[in-house]
C-alpha cells in the first residue's frame, strides 16, 4: 500500500543543478520582464520589440569581440548603452507617434519593428548560432550541494539580482523615479513644474531597452548568439509580466525567478510539459487574480476594447449595392482560375476566410485576439487526421474539424472574455501556446514533419477533388458560405449589438444587454470560421504542420486585416490576397518576407489605420460630399442668377 505513495526524487546534485539552471533562466526572464514592466508602467506600451533588443545586445557583444577585439567586460557597458540609444531613437521617431492610440496599436507597432530587426539580422547572419567565449575571470566551477556549477552561471544569478534590485530602487525610491512616475500619470502637470517629461519618457524607454541588451550580453556565453533568440523568449517574457501584473516592477522580477525555477523543475520531473508550464501557470493565475499576482485591479480593466473605436469605416453602399458588389466578386471568382494560378487562389481564399474570422471579433467588437491560429491550425490537424487515418470523406472531415474548433472556441472564449484590453490579448496568446505545445508533443501530429499526404477524397461521393479545377470551385464555395455567414452576422441585430458594445460597453450593459453572452458567441463563431478555413487548407494542400498553429500565423492574419481595413467587410479579403501575394513573391528572398511584413505593420498603424478598403471608403465619401456640395451650390447659384436677371430686366 505504501508503494502507491512512494515518490522517486532525483539525486540531490541533479536537483541542485536544475535549481541553479532555473535561477539562471529566471535571471534572464527577470531582466527582460523588468524592462517590459518599466516601459509599460511608465509609458503604457507593451513593448513586443523587447526580444529583438535582447538579441541586439548579444550580437553587439559578439561583434565587438569578433571584429574589434573588445572583450566581455567592456561589452557589458558598451552594448546596453548602444542598444539603449538605438531604442531611444526608435521611440522618439516611431513609437511616440502611436501615443494617444489604444494600447493594442503600440503592441502591433512594436511587433512590426521586431519583425524588421529580426529580418535584417537573419539576412546578414543567417539563422545559425554564433559561439561567444566565457571570460577568463569566470572560468572554472564551484561545488554547491554536491553539484559542480560553472562560475559564470553563479555570476549571472548574482548580477541579475543586483541589477533588478537597483532598478526597482531607482524607480520606486529616488527623486528621478518620482519624476518618471509623475510624468507617466500627468505630463502637463510635470511640464508646469519645468520638467521635460517628454525627455524623461524617451530616457525611460532607452533604459528599459538597455536592460534587455544587458540580458543579451550575459546570455551570449551560455546560449549561442542567433537572430531568432529574441523571438523564442519574448512570448515567455510577456507571459511572466502578465503573471506578475502589467506595470508591476516587483511582480516582474519575482515572477521571472519563480517561473525560471518552475520551468527547470518541470524539465526534471516531466520534460514534456516544460515548454507549456509557464502558460498553464499564467492561465491559472489570471483566472484567480485577473490583474496578476502584484498588479493593480484598475489596470486590468482599462477599457473593454483592445482596438481603437475609430478603426474601420462605415459602409458607403446600400444593401442593393452590397448585393450587386458581392455577385460581381463571385463572378470574378468563377473565371479567376482561367487567368491566375489556382493554387495561389486557393491559398488566398483560405487565408481570406481566416482573416474575416479575426475581423469579426476585432473589427466588430474590438477584441484583439492573438490566438486565432489555435482554431485554424487545430482544425487543420483534425481534418488531416480524420481524412488520412479515419477515412472520412472531405466534407465530413471539414465539418468535424469546424465543430471541434467551435467547441474549443467555447472553452477558450469562456476564459478569455473575462479579461479586458491587453490582458485579453495575452490570455488568448497563452491558451494558443498551450495548444501549440500539445501539437508539438502529440504523437499523431508527427512533430515538425506534420501530417503529410492527406487524401483530398471525393466530395459527396461524386466530385473528385484531385482535379485542380474541381478543388478550386470547392474552396470558392467554402469561402462564399463562410463570407455569407459573416455578412449575416454583421448586418443582423446581433451585429448591431456587437458594434454598440465596442462603442460603449458600459452603456450596453445599462441598456440590459448581456455583454458576456454576445462576446462569447461572437468568439465561438469566429473560432468556427477560422476552423473552417484551416480544415479546408489542410485538404487543399494535403498537409497540416506546426506553422498552422504557431503564434506567428496569428500575427500574419492581424497584418492582413489591418492592411485591408479593420472593421470593413471586404478589407480582410483584400488584405489576405495582398499578404499571400507578397509572401509568394518574396519567398525566394527568405528574410525579406519578415522585413516587408514589419514595414507593412508599421505603415498600417501609423499611416493606414483604416486600411486600404477604409481609405477607399473615406475618399469615396469625401468625393460624394464634394459633389453634393457643388450640386447644392450650383442649384443655389442658378436660382440667384435667375433672380438677378429678373430684377435687372424689371429695372430696365
Amino acid at each position: 500500500m505504501s508503494s502507491l505513495f512512494d515518490v522517486t526524487l532525483p539525486p540531490l546534485p541533479m536537483l541542485v543543478g536544475e535549481l541553479v539552471l532555473g535561477l539562471i533562466n529566471g535571471g534572464f526572464y527577470a531582466l527582460l520582464s523588468l524592462g517590459v514592466a518599466v516601459i509599460f508602467s511608465l509609458m503604457n506600451i507593451p513593448n513586443f520589440v523587447h526580444g529583438a533588443f535582447y538579441m541586439l545586445g548579444a550580437f553587439c557583444a559578439w561583434l565587438l569581440l569578433t571584429y574589434c577585439g573588445v572583450g566581455y567586460w567592456p561589452a557589458l557597458i558598451i552594448a546596453p548603452v548602444a542598444v539603449g540609444i538605438l531604442g531611444a531613437a526608435i521611440e522618439r521617431t516611431i513609437i511616440s507617434r502611436a501615443r494617444g492610440l489604444d494600447v493594442a496599436y503600440s503592441f502591433l507597432l512594436t511587433f512590426g519593428i521586431a519583425l524588421i530587426i529580426e529580418g535584417v539580422f537573419l539576412r546578414g547572419f543567417g539563422s545559425f548560432g554564433q559561439p561567444y567565449a566565457i571570460p577568463d575571470l569566470l572560468q572554472g566551477e564551484r561545488t554547491i550541494g554536491g553539484a559542480f556549477l560553472p562560475s559564470y552561471h553563479l555570476w549571472v544569478i548574482v548580477a541579475s539580482v543586483s541589477v533588478c534590485f537597483g532598478t526597482w530602487y531607482a524607480i520606486e525610491r529616488t527623486r528621478y523615479g518620482a519624476y518618471l512616475r509623475a510624468a507617466a500619470e500627468n505630463m502637463p502637470l510635470v511640464r508646469a513644474f519645468g520638467i521635460d517629461g517628454r525627455r524623461l519618457i524617451t530616457v525611460t524607454y532607452g533604459f528599459g531597452v538597455a536592460l534587455a541588451a544587458l540580458a543579451g550580453v550575459m546570455a551570449a556565453p551560455i546560449y549561442q548568439v542567433s537572430p531568432i533568440m529574441g523571438s523564442s523568449i519574448i512570448i515567455l517574457v510577456f507571459a511572466i509580466v502578465v503573471i506578475g501584473g502589467m506595470g508591476s516592477l516587483l511582480g516582474a522580477v519575482v515572477s521571472g525567478f519563480i517561473l525560471g525555477v518552475l520551468e527547470a523543475l518541470t524539465k526534471l520531473l516531466y520534460p514534456q510539459a516544460a515548454d507549456a508550464v509557464v502558460f498553464v501557470f499564467m492561465a491559472i493565475v489570471l483566472l484567480i487574480r485577473p490583474s496578476g499576482l502584484f498588479g493593480r485591479a484598475e489596470i486590468a480593466v482599462q477599457g473593454s476594447a483592445a482596438i481603437d473605436r475609430s478603426a474601420g469605416s462605415r459602409q458607403i453602399l446600400s444593401r442593393r449595392g452590397r448585393i450587386v458588389g458581392g455577385l460581381a466578386i463571385v463572378a470574378i471568382g468563377l473565371v479567376a482560375p482561367f487567368f491566375v494560378y489556382p493554387v495561389f487562389l486557393m491559398k488566398a481564399l483560405c487565408f481570406a476566410l481566416f482573416a474575416c474570422s479575426f475581423n469579426l471579433i476585432a473589427g466588430q467588437i474590438g477584441l484583439l485576439s492573438f490566438g486565432q491560429a489555435t482554431f485554424f491550425g487545430g482544425a487543420a490537424y483534425l481534418a488531416a487526421e480524420s481524412a488520412k487515418e479515419w477515412g472520412l470523406p472531405p466534407e465530413l472531415s471539414i465539418l468535424t474539424a469546424t465543430m471541434a474548433a467551435a467547441a474549443l472556441g467555447l472553452v477558450f472564449g469562456a476564459i478569455a472574455i473575462r479579461r479586458y484590453g491587453i490582458y485579453f490579448t495575452m490570455v488568448t496568446l497563452a491558451l494558443a501556446q498551450m495548444v501549440y505545445f500539445c501539437a508539438v508533443e502529440a504523437p499523431f501530429t508527427h512533430g515538425e514533419d506534420g501530417i503529410q499526404a492527406v487524401p483530398r477524397g471525393v466530395l459527396f461521393g461524386v466530385v473528385d477533388l484531385d482535379r485542380p479545377l474541381d478543388m478550386y470551385y470547392f474552396v470558392l464555395a467554402i469561402f462564399a458560405i463562410g463570407f455569407f455567414a459573416i455578412f449575416r452576422v454583421t448586418y443582423s441585430p446581433f451585429g448591431q449589438v456587437l458594434r454598440a458594445i465596442r462603442a460603449n460597453e458600459a452603456r450596453a450593459v445599462s441598456l440590459g444587454y448581456r455583454v458576456a453572452y454576445y462576446k462569447l458567441w461572437v468568439f465561438v463563431i469566429a473560432a468556427a470560421l477560422a476552423g473552417l478555413a484551416g480544415a479546408t487548407k489542410a485538404i487543399v494542400f494535403q498537409l497540416a504542420t506546426l506553422e498552422d498553429v504557431a503564434w506567428a500565423t496569428s500575427g500574419d492574419v492581424i497584418l492582413a486585416t489591418l492592411l485591408g481595413g479593420l472593421g470593413t467587410l471586404w478589407g480582410p479579403v483584400l488584405g489576405a490576397f495582398t499578404t499571400v501575394g507578397l509572401q509568394s513573391y518574396l519567398a525566394p528572398f527568405g528574410p525579406w518576407v519578415s522585413i516587408v511584413e514589419g514595414v507593412l505593420f508599421i505603415g498600417s498603424v501609423l499611416l493606414l489605420r483604416q486600411g486600404m478598403v477604409g481609405e477607399i471608403h473615406r475618399l469615396t465619401r469625401n468625393y460624394l460630399m464634394r459633389q453634393r456640395t457643388a450640386g447644392a451650390a450650383g442649384t443655389s447659384g442658378g436660382a440667384l442668377g435667375a433672380a438677378v436677371k429678373s430684377l435687372t430686366s424689371n429695372l430696365g
